[in-house]
């Protein structure tokens, strides 16, 4: 996570990345609060280790994307780009952790709804998109305009797990369309937001949010086929 020394400097962009950083933490703490950061006062079950390891990485990525944020905000570049080694070693763990929760819950069958090695594709399917928005943000990392926008992306493309655990009713009753659905207006605000802005569509926020918005549907598709049952069943074992 290392961008150039101006890359955030103009109002617009402090403006859109930083709330766009503090809404996708409210709504990661908004959805897990039961069941991982405020546990203690639900009560809810104890969780294994692995989930407490996937809950701290998880986390840890989405404030890290804030403090970054801000440190180029406030000028404090230098400090911005050693954060960032440290950045890029949190999300390869938040790929080798993510992944491996992912696969657990699928082999003990603890996931909602759909069967699991049907539903795998789905927390599979985001931690495949992470790695590509990343991987070519931190490829691009010297192209600030790039760079920041698929990092931006990453965080909020990852949105749905937190925001299928909301305890609000309408976001219940909506199933899976519904947690995609507004995982992708979280993404588009971002894109329209500064395209308005900047009075063009940027080509890192348009393929990125064409990746995320598109992976959605091909993830219903591909985890009904064969190929999948047989790759998945591969993968629990």
């Amino acid at each position: 996570m290392s961008v150039k020394p101006n890359a955030l400097s103009s109002t617009t962009d402090r403006r859109l990345y930083t709330w766009a950083a503090m809404v996708a933490i409210a709504i990661v703490f908004a959805g897990f609060a039961r069941t991982y950061f405020l546990k203690t006062s639900f009560g809810t079950p104890e969780l294994p280790t692995l989930l407490h390891a996937h809950g701290f990485v998880m986390s840890l990525w989405f404030v890290l994307f804030l403090v970054q944020v801000r440190l180029v905000a406030t000028r404090r570049t230098d400090l911005h780009r050693r954060v960032g080694v440290f950045g890029a070693l949190v999300a390869a763990a938040v790929l080798i952790v993510g992944t491996a929760t992912a696969i657990t819950a699928a082999k003990l069958g603890h996931t909602p709804g759909p069967p699991p090695l049907i539903f795998l594709a789905i927390p599979l399917g985001d931690m495949l998109v992470f790695a590509l928005l990343v991987g070519t943000g931190l490829y691009f990392r010297r192209r600030s305009d790039i760079h920041r926008r698929l990092m931006l992306l990453s965080c909020v493309g990852m949105l749905t797990a937190a925001i299928s655990r909301i305890p609000l009713d309408f976001i219940q009753a909506g199933g899976l369309p519904m947690f995609f659905g507004l995982t992708d207006l979280v993404v588009l605000c971002c894109v329209v937001y500064d395209t308005v802005k900047q009075r063009r569509l940027h080509p890192a926020f348009g393929w990125g949010a064409l990746l995320i918005v598109a992976s959605h549907p091909l993830r219903f598709l591909l985890a009904g086929t064969p190929a999948w049952q047989q790759f998945a069943s591969w993968l629990v074992r």
